[in-house]
């Protein structure tokens, strides 16, 4: 249950007793919600290091002499709402170091008969009463001279001795609950003259008789005084005036959650003739008036209100100030008017001419102003007027023009509902808020704009910064910002603080890239880099942007698509290149060609055959063999019948068709070959498929003659099977002068023929 400072967390454990085994190593030790009924002596011997021990909300009855006398260094006790009926001296008197003790909601009645804390000389602060609290006696609080904070919750305190809190010299701020009139007169008698901040709370103050004593003891030290959940009368209201203007001390009035229970009935005459106020503030928030429709119209009160500094009336159903009245306010600076039902059309009588001369600061946020232009029309005599705060009313539409108090350096128009910026915003201006208008863009004019808070719109970029070059703060939170570039962001010369927290950043290379290697960002960049996430790409929504890398292939998919297309093409244009240089062509459609012959049936039965040869020459040698060897095998005798492919070939069909049904048809196949035969492209890519089938069958129907001497080194390394049938078979070679030589040419050439 401890943690690294050895803070031991054992609350809501349902624990009877406090745990054994306590050491010296913990500092901090939280029992609260158990159901401890008793501390005994010895549960807390061995944590003399304590500091703290939150003890509350148990049901502690009893505590045994010495249970806290190894405690020394503790600095916080929390015994609060428990069963303890009464509290012993010998509790507190080795706590030499406690600084803070909580005694409040147990059951005892008073504080005993001496003093409780007279040991305590670091005691700040003190919290005791409860429901039962009757009593406070001389010496209660003998040994006390310095707190911070004293609060007593006295609800029933019926009885309290002059003087009991005379023994602390100094009290900062002091909290009373209570009921009685009486005894809350002759508590603020003793504490006049040492408490600063006085809070009154759940008190009926109401005066049957005059028991509320002036002659204290002066100087007063009362700075502050607040009332919280207090029932006034009216002729409270008058008794109160006047003896706060007795205490030359007081500087602030606070009320709180209240109730004021007249009709404005106040003894006016009473309160003019005790002089002038030193109260510079009065903050009213959420007073009630039941009788609000009786209530008078405050005349005589102008007097009152001369040397008012600072006015703040919240949550209470203002509709209007008399013109009158705000005409005396002669000194206010600061007006807070926020959250009532001040209208435009009230809103003149409550800032008519002449009235709040030197006001500096106005706040009229959360109210039922509907009309802008009416709005700044009605305060633009308050030449002093610098703040302004319109914020939370209902205006819908902003004019084009509107006339500003001339001396305006702040406006707050966050939550009004306007749809757009136009030039009515004055460019006086220093400070601007439109946060929450649902605004789409931003392009004002502002030379002196300092800071700009524009949260909670729909803003896709940061505003342009030529017409606002003052800028130093801006916050563009919770917008649809999805990134900003190095330009963007170094645009604004003198800008500080960026709060660009909660939108949805896209997170490209470039943002990335900028956020990374931009120097001092985390110093400008508000929340950084904890709420700047990624909401795209989907690989990394959800991540921190500072803390998102890239890859290359990711940064650059465009350049690198268009690398690889380029190499692509490179290299089909390569393979083009080299396949035409080697054939690649060729062979690939012979290949195909002879795939599709090997599926064909074999050579057909002999009825089937209707040459005796097919001739394969080139057409350079076209003439030797139609004028020549044609006539000489045709006009034989028998004659031989041969197959061209000038004369049979069928007209339409494939070639390569033709060539392969022609060598399937015929016995042999006569091979004419010459230079111009191993350099032709017929050759090349259509007739020598032959080679395929006659090959492929490894059969003896091929027959060559040799037209002109030819070197088998001439022959293309693609007529494989032809270099070695030249190298391994026998071939007829025509003789070009010698006639009886032709004769036997001829001879042998027939007998193959026929063979």
């Amino acid at each position: 249950s401890c943690d690294a400072t050895q803070f031991c967390n054992c609350s809501s454990r349902g624990l009877s007793f406090i745990p054994s085994g306590l050491t010296a190593k913990i500092t901090g030790l939280d029992l609260a919600h158990n159901r401890i009924k008793l501390i005994r002596a010895r549960d807390l011997q061995q944590a003399v290091n304590l500091r703290v021990l939150l003890l509350s909300s148990n049901e502690i009855g009893s505590i045994e002499e010495g249970s806290f006398c190894c405690l020394a260094k503790l600095e916080l006790l929390d015994l609060s709402n428990n069963s303890l009926s009464h509290l012993s001296p010998a509790w507190f008197g080795h706590l030499f170091a406690l600084q803070h003790l909580n005694i409040q909601g147990n059951f005892y009645r008073d504080l005993g008969e001496g003093s409780l804390f007279s040991n305590l000389r670091n005691l700040t602060s003190l919290y005791v009463g409860n429901h039962q609290f009757s009593m406070i006696k001389q010496g209660n609080f003998e040994g006390l001279s310095l707190l911070n904070e004293l609060w007593i919750d006295g609800g029933n305190l019926n009885r309290y001795e002059v003087g009991s809190l005379k023994w602390i010299r100094q009290i900062d701020h002091m909290i009373i609950s209570l009921k009685s009139v009486d005894v809350f007169s002759m508590i603020v008698e003793d504490l006049l003259h040492s408490v600063a901040w006085l809070e009154v709370r759940e008190i009926k103050l109401d005066i049957k008789k005059k028991n509320l004593r002036e002659n204290s003891t002066l100087p007063f030290m009362l700075q502050k005084v607040t009332f919280k959940d207090v029932k006034f009368t009216d002729r409270y209201i008058s008794r109160v005036m006047v003896l706060f203007k007795k205490i030359k001390s007081l500087k602030e009035l606070e009320i709180i959650d209240s109730v004021l229970d007249g009709e404005g009935l106040w003894n006016i005459q009473e309160i003019i003739s005790s002089g002038p106020s030193s109260v510079e503030t009065i903050s009213i928030t959420n007073i009630t008036i039941p009788y609000f429709h009786q209530f008078r119209d405050l005349k005589g009160v102008e007097t009152q209100v001369n040397n008012l500094k600072r006015l703040i009336i919240a949550g209470s159903r203002v509709f209007m100030v008399p013109c009158n009245l705000a005409k005396h306010f002669l000194s206010l600076l600061y007006l807070d008017f926020h959250d009532n039902l001040l209208v435009n059309n009230r809103l003149s009588e409550t800032t008519c001419e002449g009235a709040w001369p030197l006001l500096e600061t106005l706040n009229l946020s959360q109210n039922s102003l509907k009309s802008l232009k009416e709005t700044a029309e009605n305060l633009s005599h308050l030449s002093k007027l610098i703040n302004l705060d319109i914020s939370q009313n209902k205006f819908r539409e902003i004019p084009d023009s509107c006339q500003w108090p001339k001396n305006l350096k702040h406006l707050n128009l966050s939550s009004t509902q306007i749809p757009k910026l136009t030039t009515c915003i004055p460019q006086t201006l220093e400070v601007l808020d439109v946060s929450a208008n649902n605004l789409q863009e931003f392009g004002l004019q502002l030379p002196f704009l300092k800071e700009l808070y524009i949260a909670r719109n729909q803003l896709k970029a940061l505003p342009d910064a030529a017409p606002i070059p003052n800028l130093v703060v801006m916050s563009i939170r919770r917008n649809k910002l999805n990134s900003f570039s190095k330009e963007e962001f170094e645009s604004f010369k003198k800008m500080q603080r960026l709060d660009a927290r909660d939108n949805n950043f896209i997170c490209s290379c470039e943002f990335l890239s900028f956020v990374h290697h931009e120097a001092g960002i985390g110093e400008i960049l508000v929340g950084w880099p904890d709420r700047y996430i990624c909401d795209s790409p989907l690989a990394v929504r959800g991540r921190q942007v500072g803390a998102v890398r890239l890859s290359p292939m990711e940064c650059y998919r465009s350049l690198v698509v268009s690398v690889i297309c380029v190499l692509v093409f490179l290299l089909v244009l390569a393979l083009v290149v080299v396949g035409y240089k080697y054939h690649v062509l060729w062979y690939v459609r012979m290949t195909w060609a002879w795939l599709r012959a090997k599926r064909k049936p074999r050579q057909g039965p002999p009825k089937d055959v209707c040459y005796d040869a097919f001739v394969s020459y080139s057409e350079h040698d076209s003439e030797w063999v139609e004028n020549i060897m044609v006539q000489e095998l045709e006009q034989a005798c028998p004659p031989f019948r041969l197959c061209l492919h000038k004369r049979d070939f069928v007209p339409g069909k494939w070639i390569v068709d033709n060539i392969i049904d022609s060598i399937e048809k015929s016995h042999k196949t006569l091979f004419v070959l010459s230079e111009h035969f191993v350099r032709s492209e017929w050759c090349k890519y259509e007739l020598d498929f032959s080679h395929f089938r006659l090959f492929d069958e490894n059969n003896d129907a091929a027959i060559l003659i040799l037209l002109e001497p030819i070197q088998g080194k001439d022959i293309p390394k693609r007529f494989c099977k032809l270099r070695k049938i030249m190298n391994t078979k026998t071939y007829l070679e025509w003789p070009s002068g010698e006639e009886e030589q032709q004769q036997i040419f001829w001879k042998n050439l027939k007998a193959a023929l026929k063979s």
